[in-house]
């Protein structure tokens, strides 16, 4: 018979009284409906920095959006329904590869999810200042390469997002809603104005079938993870299960209505920069904002640019909020479990959140955003930032999709929302996923063509990706030396 989670259970006995979840002290509170939760993949599912890094590549970026979603996202999403229908409990990720695999499995995939977010909350950051610049861009426009700059305004925007979700996800899930609805007006505002300018003036790309075609070249086959990663995301939700509103029902539909939402603002997104500006005078880091100042130039209506940009920073802010408060709980998890100190399975005694994961993640979030620009340009510490991330990231997504795989020889409930066709399609979509994970983590292995030091790039990715793996495993066998020892008097007592 497989262990309880003994929080998992309907009620939890004080003294002979049965509490509710509300009245419960060590259980969180449900405070997510569907429309919360749709917004919430959507900002942590939709990040408007990589439609820029899509259009930069050109029209061929156009295809390669539709092979990541049909080759990563769409298992992805699949997986995650079944699985999440199958375990509904806090922790997601990391009870599913533990149920599967064991705990050190299930300690390691929330390891390698929890510290991906550490390179990721610099990145995206970094995205939000530099658009955040062409609100004024002839007064602040001189600070686009300024590392100082980046790094306070990342310092200052990781501090609001720690507070905010500190003080609990009624309060935390508002900056993620807004972030959400912020995405939209960037996105609306090139695709209309861009239609503007290819009625008046025709496209500023071609789209020809050579153009479309992705090149096999291997510096353009690196470019493949970046657009595979955003797609990335869709599992988020399921880490606060315990926080949803009736979980098996609403993550399912929230995800299907999400996934749709991602791959149409990520395909017509793309489409309407390059129809507004040639990718080769595009930024990675400012090429949203920048499409929609050079459409401006064209067809006027020069107020949407401030607009614009201060809803694309707000957006990345928010999705780096939605992102800490969701694997903040992988953490609290593991330490309830008593593979982390204790300290980390706490909850905040008036707001029932995980704060000390949350200051944790926010402190070594600070020492990543130093890391990352040292001995590089601010592109520079960008790209390496993102390729730390996609390896870290995308780790846990090798348990996850292995995972589906095991756990599918486990009996299923009439509950249970099962892959269309079974265990055998569930089996193929969950390979598939395996195999694009596995391409993307080879691929971001290897440094961007422009980037200067190379050798440093790759040191600074494979060197820190195998430290956070190494410290994980660390963190492991001492937290299980200390549960073993901790538990020794009590058996010496019987």
């Amino acid at each position: 018979m497989p262990d309880v989670d003994p929080r998992t259970e309907i009620g939890v006995h004080s003294g002979g009284v049965t509490l509710t979840d509300a009245e419960d002290p060590h259980r969180p509170k449900r405070v997510m409906g569907f429309r919360d939760l749709f917004l919430f993949y959507a900002v942590t599912g939709i990040s408007l920095r990589w439609i820029a890094t899509a259009a930069a590549a050109g029209p061929s970026s156009i295809v390669i959006w539709i092979g990541a979603w049909l080759c990563f996202y769409t298992p992805l999403a699949l997986s995650v329904i079944e699985l999440s229908s199958r375990y509904p409990n806090e922790g997601g990720l990391y009870v599913w590869s533990k149920r599967a695999f064991g705990d050190f499995s299930g300690f390691m995939s929330a390891w390698t999810y929890w510290t991906s977010n550490l390179p990721y909350f610099p990145a995206v950051l970094y995205f939000a200042a530099g658009n955040i610049l062409f609100m004024r861009q002839g007064a602040w426009g001189h600070l686009s390469a300024n590392a100082p700059f980046y790094i306070i305004f990342s310092l200052l925007t990781l501090t609001l997002a720690t507070l905010l979700n500190i003080m609990g996800l009624d309060v935390g899930k508002w900056l993620h809603n807004l972030g959400a609805l912020a995405m939209w007006i960037p996105v609306t505002i090139v695709i209309v104005m861009g239609a503007i300018a290819l009625h008046r003036y025709g496209p500023a790309t071609s789209f020809s079938l050579h153009s479309l075609t992705p090149s096999l070249h291997f510096k353009d086959v690196i470019f493949w993870s970046l657009l595979i990663f955003a797609f990335g995301g869709c599992e988020t939700g399921s880490f606060m299960g315990e926080e949803i509103k009736n979980p098996r029902r609403t993550l399912p539909w929230a995800l299907f209505l999400a996934g749709l939402t991602v791959a149409f603002c990520y395909i017509v997104g793309t489409v309407g920069v390059l129809v507004a500006i040639p990718s080769s005078e595009l930024s990675s880091l400012q090429g949203l904002v920048q499409a929609i100042a050079r459409t401006v130039e064209r067809v006027g209506y020069s107020w949407t640019v401030p607009v614009a940009a201060l809803l694309i920073s707000l957006s990345n802010v928010s999705a780096a909020g939605a992102y800490l408060a969701a694997v903040a709980r992988l953490p609290f998890v593991a330490g309830i479990d008593r593979f982390l100190p204790p300290a980390f399975g706490a909850l905040h005694p008036r707001w029932k959140t995980p704060w000390v994961a949350l200051l944790v993640q926010f402190v070594i979030g600070v020492v990543f955003i130093f890391l990352g620009q040292a001995g590089t340009s601010v592109k520079g510490a960008y790209d390496v930032m993102a390729s730390m991330t996609v390896i870290t990231y995308f780790i846990p997504y090798l348990y996850l999709f292995a995972a589906m795989i095991k756990l599918q020889s486990e009996p299923a409930g009439q509950e249970v929302i099962r892959v269309p066709g079974g265990k055998p399609i569930a089996v193929v979509v969950a390979v598939l996923g395996l195999i694009t994970t596995t391409l993307t983590i080879v691929l971001s292995t290897i440094p961007q063509p422009d980037e200067a030091n190379k050798p440093l790039a790759v040191l600074k990715v494979v060197g820190g990706s195998a430290v956070l793996l190494a410290i994980g495993a660390w963190l492991y066998w001492a937290g299980k030396r200390r549960a073993v020892s901790t538990r020794m008097p009590e058996l010496g007592k019987h």
